[in-house]
């Protein structure tokens, strides 16, 4: 059965199309005989209560040099969608949080929204790791620079980022007793005129591990997908981010992995959280992305995946 599917995203000329997982779910819904329409968030609206959209019908390619159409724009009732995947990257500012209200009222007229709105909300990229202390490294979240370093002191090396991060920007790695300490909790915390700090931010304790690579994890509706997008950071750089330069190579999931992935499911599935990324680094979660995961279209082209099919076979067997 043909379904409408739309896709709140950022500007799809901008993609990497090689690598962009939107993309890859947008191809496989083409695939499958689904009708597909883009928007961004500036083509969202409320009429009342009822969630409307600047929709404009979508024609994808897997061409690296001519990977889209798009058709006229027109305004209609959002409902009208069958499926609507969220895909807009953070940071998940009060514009995204106002995008999820509309698509929350979307939900409520009967949209499957993959992931969840409340979901996207509630989730901290970041902070929601910390939901699981079993699975995490020793981690402080603060806006106090006198706890933030005490606790890098009592971790001897630490990594700083915030909360609101994406690709490896605004992440420093610092030693106990670093003279850049400062300044980096400056940069970080936004500090007020008397030392105050504004902006929470989370120090972690290193982990060595990140060598080997920032392992991404892909979890479908509560399973792992079985192989991991290990991204391994270059020269002396010590993130693993593709964005910031890293290596991605494909890894099984190890048996720790697949325990880090079966403490989470449950509460993914509990929020529809269909789609999302963990990373992890060694033996911990450090992360776990929810807005926009990346990494799938690496996993196929390295294991002849498809994990754009798994995640539809899930949203077509199951109720929003």
């Amino acid at each position: 059965m043909s379904l409408s599917v739309a896709v709140l995203m950022d500007p799809i000329g901008a993609i990497k199309p090689v690598k962009d997982t939107s993309l890859a779910m947008l191809l496989e819904a083409q695939r499958r005989g689904h009708v597909l329409f883009y928007l961004e968030q500036g083509d969202l609206a409320l009429r009342g209560n009822e969630p409307w959209a600047r929709l404009t019908p979508l024609v994808v390619r897997d061409d690296p040099h001519d990977w889209y159409t798009l058709g006229t724009p027109a305004w209609r009732d959002l409902r009208e969608m069958n499926i609507v995947l969220m895909r807009k990257d953070p940071p998940v500012d009060p514009q995204f949080i106002y995008d999820t209200i509309v698509l929350e009222a979307a939900q409520r007229g009967g949209v499957n929204v993959v992931n969840d709105p409340r979901a996207l909300r509630d989730c901290n990229e970041k902070l929601f790791a910390l939901e699981f202390p079993q699975c995490i490294a020793p981690t402080l979240v603060a806006r106090d620079p006198h706890e933030l370093r005490r606790f890098v002191a009592e971790c001897g090396e630490a990594v700083l980022k915030p909360l609101d991060g994406m690709g490896g920007r605004g992440i420093f790695k610092v030693k106990a007793g670093d003279g850049n300490l400062n300044s980096m909790l400056e940069a970080l915390l936004a500090g007020g005129p008397h030392g105050e700090g504004r902006h929470f931010t989370i120090v972690q304790k290193y982990i060595p591990a990140i060598s080997a690579g920032d392992k991404r994890i892909l979890v479908i509706d509560g399973e792992p997908v079985p192989y991991a997008l290990a991204r391994i950071p270059q020269g002396d750089e010590f993130r693993g981010n593709l964005a910031a330069g890293g290596r991605g190579e494909g890894v099984p999931l190890s048996e720790r992995d697949r325990w880090i992935a079966a403490q989470v499911a449950p509460e993914l599935r509990r929020r529809h959280l269909r789609f999302v990324g963990l990373d992890v680094i060694g033996d911990w979660l450090t992360e776990i992305n929810v807005t926009s995961p990346t990494c799938a279209r690496e996993l196929d082209h390295q294991f002849g995946l498809n994990i754009a099919g798994l995640l539809f076979d899930a949203i077509e067997n199951t109720a929003p």
